[in-house]
Order: C-alpha cells, then structure tokens, then sequence
C-alpha cells in the first residue's frame, strides 16, 4: 500500500503551517530586538540621582551538552519612588551594592554607568 495522494497534501500543509509560524515568530523576534536597540541609539541619555535597591541574576541553558549563560540585573529607585531595573555587565554588578547611592547614567533601557556618591 502507498502513501496517499490527500494524506501526502495534508502533510505539506501542516509542514508548511508549522513552518511559517516558526519563522513569523523568529521575525517578530528579530524586529523587536532591532525596534528596541533604535529606540535604545535614539534615546537621550539621562543622569538621576538614585539608590540600589536590588539585584538579581538570570541564568539560561546548562543542561546537557550546552552552556550556561548568565545575565545580570540591578534595581535602582529615584526619588519619588520610581524605579527602573537594567540589564548591566558582570563586572558592574560585582562592583555595585544595595543600598549604594549615587548617579545613574542610562540611555533608554541601556545602562551606561553608575557613579557611587561616597557620604561622609
């Protein structure tokens, strides 16, 4: 017995379904990444006054064959109470504490630096 003609159809149809998903969704990736990075270049960077108040990390991968990535977070609070959580480099995380307080300088969504105020 051979395959089908319409069983033959149908799977061409949900591989071709299947198929366009994926990539629609890959797409939409791809554009809000490259919308977010504009977004980031055409932001003016901005200086406030503020005060760490947490820190956290994500670690994605590690299973298996593959490796483990890590990615580090800060939460810093402006007068008023506003807050804003940025994604910042390793060694940035490692140098800042909570309960520091000091200048943030960011751009959109990017962390640029963080100067410390020391108080005497």
């Amino acid at each position: 017995m051979g395959i089908d003609f319409m069983e033959f159809q149908s799977f061409n149809m949900i591989f071709f379904i299947v198929f366009g998903v994926i990539a629609v969704v890959m797409i939409m990736g791809i554009a809000k990444t490259v919308g977010a990075g504009l977004s980031n270049q055409a932001a003016e960077q901005i200086q406030r006054s503020c005060k760490v108040v947490d820190k956290r990390t994500r670690v994605r991968g590690g299973s298996g064959d593959f490796s483990a990535s890590t990615h580090y977070y800060i939460t810093f609070e402006f007068e008023g109470g506003e807050r804003v959580e940025l994604k910042v480099k390793d060694t940035d995380f490692g140098m800042i504490v909570i309960g520091d307080r000091g200048e943030l300088h960011y751009k959109g969504t990017r962390f640029m630096e963080f100067v410390r105020v020391m108080e005497a």
